[in-house]
């Protein structure tokens, strides 16, 4: 048998538990955080262990007074007509609404959040929230808190897992990533007052009792457009985010509830209506 390697040649030297977890100090990672992680592990160099690898690093630098974070997101499980990467074929819409399966936190996989994500939702002690496009998992002593009472409708705003966190003074860590990968900054589209502001009818399939069935409902149209220059502003004009090596990749830290208050303060100032 050999070993699986990257595609890119290999440099430098590989990225282990013991370096990573010197790499999280270094960015200011303490233990007893409440730390939500969104990560890719193929922009992190060559990792020895790989996704285990790094929630080792992630659990051991937050101790176990600390509680980890993930999105555990399933956008498959959406309204069909909405799909554009790829689109489907309208006839193909019924079929979708009426047999994808319903959302099992236990079993629905997320290979849309990365390898690191879903190989932590699977780890013994994690709990996962029960929204059927944008769960969360946890784990911890804070994860029963931030998990639990995950609303249907406005699933990234008040009564979600980013708003617990926002309550914990929580931490936003993003390894390998940018801000447009930063779902903080949906709640604060939640509670900023800006023009243009829009909501959306969705779908999703989810159980209810011992009965599978596809529900409908309204929730904020997010755009996420903006979040790169809202994340970059944040860092200019509050000097609260600390960027440094993380592996090969790049690691960045901040805490969660000045960044939502800043990106909604953001928000109100320089959003505009599209004039199309």
């Amino acid at each position: 048998m050999s070993a699986a390697t990257p595609k890119a040649p290999l440099s430098g030297t590989p990225a282990t538990v013991a370096t990573m977890r010197r790499d999280l100090a270094a960015l200011g990672v303490q233990p007893g955080m409440n730390l939500l992680v969104h990560t890719a592990l193929s922009r992190l160099g060559w990792v020895c262990g790989g996704a285990q690898a790094v929630i080792m690093a992630l659990e051991a630098a937050i101790g176990s007074e600390g509680t980890l974070m993930m999105p555990t997101h399933t956008t498959d499980l959406s309204e069909p007509s909405f799909w554009q990467n790829p689109p489907v074929p309208q006839d193909w819409w019924p079929i979708i609404r009426a047999e994808m399966p319903a959302f099992d936190p236990d079993l629905t996989p997320c290979p849309e959040m990365g390898i690191v994500a879903d190989t932590f939702r699977k780890q013994s002690g994690v709990l996962r929230s029960a929204h059927p496009q944008v769960s969360f998992a946890a784990r911890g002593p804070n994860a029963s808190y931030l998990t639990a009472g995950h609303r249907l409708e406005a699933c990234l705003g008040e009564g979600s897992p980013l708003a617990r966190l926002y309550e914990l003074g929580g931490y936003v860590l993003l390894l390998g990533v940018g801000h447009g990968n930063n779902t903080s900054i949906h709640l604060a589209e939640y509670r900023a007052d800006f023009t243009g502001k829009r909501t959306i009818r969705t779908g999703a399939p989810i159980m209810i009792g011992d009965e599978r069935r596809w529900i409908v409902f309204v929730d904020l149209d997010w755009d996420d457009d903006d979040f790169p220059a809202v994340g970059n502003d944040f860092a200019a004009d509050t000097g609260l985010l600390r960027r440094g090596p993380f592996g090969s990749g790049v690691g960045q830290l901040m805490p969660q509830r000045e960044l939502v208050d800043y990106a909604g303060a953001w928000m109100e100032r320089f959003r505009v209506p599209d004039e199309g």
